[in-house]
């Protein structure tokens, strides 16, 4: 805040902004250096780049006289502090930007208690401990209330930009817990911003207006936002992101507003992050927020910022083992009732033991927020003694630095939590409220609309959570060459990576848009550069990063004007089947069809009729995985399901039988539709048992069974439904020798899509409807390594 008002009268203004780019520059490289050697072992970048101050920093290289003079000028306070304003606006409106809301709210209840358990054994320890420290920390009796508050913030918090960018590094941010651990952080650090900001008001009864002035401009800044972001979405169509001069305009206002709740003697980092959380998320203007921020932030202003904390660790205050003490009672404080109040909390919750301790050291990563308890705006309120902010900043470092790599020997040690565990549907039937994350992959416009329709069709209800990503595959151009001169290169060659794609991603990001408004489902869009041969794999990483059940691919072929199937790339087909091969989770391939009229699947989400959709279930795990898929899509307003059992003739006598010696029996109707469920596999049996009892007892999706005798019949079979329904999902295979689909293989064309996709795929077979392909994970250890 001091910053704020003194940033433009300094007189010495070039030697400290020379220092500062000088320091800044050096944190870097440092900061570089130790994450190449700490990477090896595990530990995340944060690490290294509070490090890199430290070795920088008063412990370190500052004990040289001349350094010491050049970085750490008499005026030159001000300048870092007003650095780190700076950054604390970009990164906090950037987190705003990218929080989970939906998980958020869906797990209010439990993502509330444990950030309660743990920061209120904090605030307890820091409680007593101020006591017991008032002496060596407070220069004055004045000012006693808000010093014990201020330790009771300062054990209690948690610092959510560490903990967001050391779940990215380690990349456990899309798990369960790891989005668990931090929602909790960012409840605990909002909640201390918003005791400390209370702190400060009660300070003075003039500052009351001010509060109500800063309230009221904030809501105003929020509204002025989602106009602008709605204006500047319409304004330049055919533009992929918005250009310099209108980002310029968006920051410069989010900047003088914080400014402005500074100067009113607030802190802003709470408006800063409402604002990226109020921001509208849909469209080119979000989209080149997150474009533009994520890489400087995450690249040049985190490092720098946690390359500061380190910066200002001075271990010259260890001489005395009276400081010694101190800074090792609050180090153990910290952790210690972080261990204590999340246990406890993980106990009533019924969270294992092993994820409690992880949370725990998770919550106890410390950083900016800290530093403004205890620092200058802290000094307002009351006196510290001259070494009490710095024993307090080693706290911090100490602190932070103990709990990274803990997390990291967690992680390894408990390599299960993290796993990805979400790879079949199958295995959550009964489950439908759980998340379904998807990841769409599309190489062009032309697949984008079967794509989202299938998206659509998975949301169900909505009341069921869904969290899809759509992967922009481009092919990698050949190589530029280096032994010619620069005008002498071809169009292609000169491309940076940002151009790949072309015109494709402005239609992609048109319809993307578009969909978005229909159904109010925010899509993710990943962009993907690589070699054909290499596509497969980056998708199968992305899969796995990302924690996706599901996988949606294109197929190789689209259907033409007359009908038929044509070929697109034959690469598409090499690496739809390297997926199917590798794949971490389950994946369907859409085979779009159906032409003729405008109300295919694919415009599911631009009409308002009805589309009929089967599900043909032959037996095995793909077309378990294929009902269900059906689950998802039962509930969707504009889907009549209808599941269609294909059984051998033998099996309908059987259940004649069966229903003649049951005459007596009341509940003859149900006992018809399900006796032939004790035919054939009783994995199956059971499956679609359970199936019956919830979705088609209920009215929610009708069932057919068709009794044929070998695969001539079943085609015939096929040909009779197929003008009835607008999509068929089908399991590619895992059947074994079936005798009602051994005998189409004979003309069988793409064996990616299995026996039965094959045949309803192929431009000979008469089918208005598209064809979804589902094989269930194979639950085999994936290989990226292609022979």
């Amino acid at each position: 805040m001091d910053a704020t008002h003194k940033f433009v009268c300094q007189d010495d203004l070039a030697n400290p902004l020379a220092a500062m780019a000088v320091q800044v520059s050096c944190i870097l490289v440092i900061s570089h250096f130790f994450h190449i050697l700490l990477k090896a072992l595990g530990q995340p970048g944060p690490i290294a780049q509070i490090l890199a101050g430290l070795v920088l920093g008063p412990s370190g290289l500052c004990n040289i006289k001349k350094v010491k003079h050049y970085f750490l000028p008499p005026s030159a306070a001000q300048y870092y502090e007003m650095f780190g304003f700076f950054c604390r606006i970009l990164f906090m409106f950037l987190f705003g930007l990218e929080v989970d809301i939906a998980f958020i709210r869906r797990n209010l209840r439990v993502v509330c208690i444990l950030a309660c358990g743990g920061a209120s054994v904090g605030a307890i320890f820091g409680l007593v401990s101020s006591f017991f420290l008032r002496e060596y920390f407070l220069e004055k009796s004045l000012g006693k209330a808000n010093y014990v508050i201020a330790m009771m913030l300062f054990v209690a918090y948690s610092a959510t930009p560490v903990v967001n960018r050391l779940a990215a590094e380690l990349r456990f941010a899309t798990s369960d817990i790891g989005r668990l651990a931090v929602s909790s952080a960012l409840v605990i650090e909002l909640t201390c911003l918003l005791i400390f900001n209370f702190m400060i008001l009660c300070t003075s009864g003039k500052m009351v207006g001010n509060a109500f002035l800063v309230l009221v401009g904030l809501v105003l800044v929020l509204v002025a936002f989602r106009y602008m972001a709605t204006w500047l979405n319409k304004r330049i169509s055919n533009h992929k992101y918005l250009r310099n001069p209108e980002v310029f305009i968006i920051l410069s206002i989010l900047i003088a507003t914080s400014m402005l709740i500074e100067l009113a003697n607030f802190n802003s980092i709470i408006a800063c992050f409402l604002a990226g959380m109020a921001f509208p998320k849909e469209g080119k203007t979000a989209r080149t927020l997150l474009h533009k921020l994520t890489y400087s932030v995450h690249n040049f202003v985190l490092p720098i910022y946690f390359g500061y904390i380190g910066f200002q660790f001075d271990g010259t205050y260890f001489s005395n083992m009276s400081n010694i003490l101190i800074v090792l009672v609050l180090v153990l404080l910290c952790i210690c009732s972080k261990i204590g109040g999340v246990l406890a909390v993980c106990h009533y919750l019924k969270i294992p033991f092993s994820e409690g301790v992880f949370l725990a050291f998770v919550l106890n990563l410390k950083g900016h927020a800290d530093l403004l308890f205890i620092g200058t705006a802290a000094k307002k309120l009351f006196e510290w003694t001259p070494m009490a902010y710095n024993l307090l900043v080693m706290t911090v470092v100490i602190s932070t630095v103990i709990s990274g790599p803990m997390v990291a020997i967690l992680m390894k040690k408990e390599y299960q939590l993290f796993a990805h565990t979400h790879t079949t549907l199958s295995t959550e039937l009964e489950k439908p409220e759980n998340e379904l994350r998807v990841l769409g992959c599309v190489y062009g416009p032309r697949q984008v609309n079967a794509i989202l329709s299938v998206i659509a069709t998975l949301r169900g209800p909505q009341t069921s959570p869904i969290m899809p990503y759509m992967a922009h595959l481009i092919e990698l151009q050949k190589k530029r060459r280096t032994n010619v001169s620069y005008h002498e290169l071809e169009d292609d060659e000169m491309s940076d990576e940002e151009e790949y794609g072309g015109n494709d991603v402005v239609e992609i990001h048109r319809a993307v848009d578009a969909f978005t408004v229909e159904t109010s489902i925010l899509i993710n869009i990943i962009k993907t550069v690589s070699t054909l041969a290499g596509l497969y794999e980056d998708v199968c990483t992305a899969a796995e990063d990302l924690r996706t059940t599901i996988i949606l691919l294109p197929f190789h072929k689209h259907q033409r004007i007359d009908g038929k199937m044509e070929i697109g790339k034959q690469a598409v087909r090499t690496t739809n089947q390297k997926i199917l091969r590798h794949a971490p989770s389950t994946v369907g391939i859409i085979v779009e069809k159906g032409l003729a009229g405008s109300l295919g699947f694919s415009q599911l989400t631009r009409v308002d009729t009805v589309q009929h959709v089967a599900t043909l279930f032959f037996g095995g795990p793909d077309d378990r995985e294929a009902i269900a898929w059906s689950t998802r899509i039962a509930n969707h307003t504009k889907i009549n399901l209808t599941v269609i059992r294909f059984l051998p003739t033998e099996s309908s006598n059987t259940r004649n039988m069966k229903v003649d010696s049951e005459k007596g029996n009341n509940d003859i109707e149900v006992f018809m539709a399900l006796s032939s469920l004790e035919m054939g596999n009783d994995i199956d049996n059971s499956f679609l048992n359970d199936f019956y009892n919830g979705f088609v007892a209920s009215g929610k999706v009708g069932y057919v069974e068709k009794y044929v005798n070998n695969g001539t019949e079943t085609v015939a079979a096929l040909r009779d439904i197929g003008d009835l329904y607008t999509l068929f999902i089908v399991g590619r295979g895992g059947r074994g020798h079936s005798p009602l689909t051994t005998q189409m293989s004979d003309w069988e064309e793409c064996p990616e899509l299995g026996t039965v996709g094959d045949l309803l795929a192929s431009s000979d077979f008469n089918v208005s409807g598209s064809i979804l392909v589902v094989q269930q994970h194979r639950h085999t250890k994936k290989d990226l390594i292609d022979d």
